[in-house]
């Protein structure tokens, strides 16, 4: 059973949320008190409704001794009785602490990696599978840098989607996603492995990490796009270096000035994330189980075109409807990721 104090004491703090915004808070102070209020109210539906199913519970027992009653109670009992424990596991998954980021818009980056050509060109596959999911979620996806290969493929992208619990869903896709396929350039029909690397960062806010003027350095350049043409005439290509990491990022659209907010965009976000992995690094050290490790070396899922297959290895999920997952049909494959990670957090807690 979930402890009722538990649940009295989140009430209340719910309560005290509630009447402190409608008091008229100042503004420095609404933002956090109305996440944590929002965060807040599906937890305290979640208790009134248990809370209320306990009642119910304690009153059909007390009817089993009153004959007229008795019928009543003893059709209602069972279901209560069934319905209860589920209750009780929704409150457990709601009660998980929350990982601080997953309100977070999210920075993608997808890059090939062993496979040439045909790399490139599965990175591409995967860039339209994530923004056809952002358009099913409701996000906004917006590319920030792109380099495309000669074929059609893409030798490096990166973008911004923002929405709602965009990081909450998409932060198990980072690692290495494999494919088995027949390349067109095959002439032999013989089926080719080839990878690419994901990583989903949650974007920083510049009050997150504060990065000193001395730690970057910022060139400007001229765009130039696949092959090496060029895309305008202007050097209005911006690439920052920070110099304690060595990170490098370029953005390379039409205005400098966008070009120099979106690649600090990616550098905060690129050094939050390094400091992230560092705590759930030693945080694992102490975890049973993982969706992943966080490593972006970690190969998670293959998609095998000759079986209409996607397999996720941390889960050993198995689905044969490639074609509507590349089209952006992620909802089953991300629902089950979440739950994996829910219930391996929920046997640590009870451990």
């Amino acid at each position: 059973m979930v402890p009722l104090d538990k649940l009295a004491q989140i009430t209340r703090r719910f309560e005290f949320l509630e009447a402190k915004l409608s008091a008229g808070t100042a503004a420095a102070e609404i933002a956090p008190l109305a996440r944590e209020y929002s965060d807040l109210k599906p937890v305290v539906a979640e208790i009134a409704a248990y809370r209320q199913a306990l009642d119910d519970l304690a009153e059909a027992d007390a009817m089993l001794a009153d004959p007229e009653m008795r019928a009543l109670a003893e059709d209602e009992i069972p279901r209560l009785k069934v319905r209860i424990p589920e209750m009780e596991d929704r409150l457990r998954v709601a009660l998980l602490p929350k990982d601080a980021d997953d309100a977070r818009p999210a920075i993608l980056e997808i890059r090939p990696g062993t496979g040439g050509e045909e790399a490139a060109l599965f990175a591409a596959d995967l860039l339209r599978m994530y923004q056809r999911y952002a358009e099913s979620q409701g996000w906004t996806f917006e590319i920030l840098e792109q380099q495309d290969s000669e074929l059609g493929g893409i030798r490096e992208v990166s973008a911004h989607i923002a929405g709602e619990g965009v990081f909450s869903k998409l932060k198990f896709e980072s690692g290495v996603h494999r494919v088995q396929r027949v390349p067109e350039t095959e002439a032999g029909g013989r089926i080719h492995t080839s990878a690419a690397t994901v990583a989903v960062l949650p974007e920083a806010e510049e009050v997150d990490l504060v990065i000193p003027a001395s730690d970057i350095r910022i060139d400007t350049m001229r765009a130039s796009g696949a092959g090496g043409q060029h895309v305008n005439t202007t050097d209005s290509a911006v690439r920052i270096t920070h110099l304690p990491t060595g990170i490098i990022v370029t953005s390379a659209q039409k205005s400098q000035h966008r070009n120099r907010d979106m690649a600090m965009q990616v550098l905060r976000a690129r050094l939050y994330d390094l400091e992230r992995q560092r705590v759930d690094t030693a945080r694992a050290a102490d975890r049973k189980s993982q969706v992943g490790s966080g490593d972006r070396s970690e190969r998670i899922r293959t998609y095998n075109f000759p079986q209409g297959r996607m397999t996720d290895h941390r889960i050993n999920l198995t689905l044969y409807r490639l074609d509507a997952i590349l089209q952006g049909d992620l909802g089953e494959v991300v629902e089950a990721l979440v739950a994996h990670d829910q219930a391996a957090r929920l046997a640590e807690m009870e451990a």
